[in-house]
């Protein structure tokens, strides 16, 4: 149980941390950088590695459409 908690507490400071010196850099104190959850993924083959390079490989093509995209917000 103690492992499992492990990364999300890492992916938690993480996200806490360069989201706070982003804003200092951007002078948007305050303002959300990332989104509110992660994919978790144990890759367990090389077939689950080649699918995850694609996802990220492709994912940022796909920012215009997503919603939470704040340039698609009415």
């Amino acid at each position: 149980m103690r492992r499992k908690m492990l990364i999300p507490k890492i992916v938690g400071f993480y996200k806490m941390n360069t989201a706070k010196r982003i804003n200092q850099f951007r002078n948007t104190p305050g303002m959300p950088v990332w989104q509110r959850n992660y994919y978790e993924h144990i890759i367990r083959n090389e077939e689950d590695l080649n699918e995850i390079r694609g996802y990220i490989i492709n994912n940022p093509l796909k920012w215009e459409l997503d919603e939470e995209n704040p340039e698609n917000c009415p």
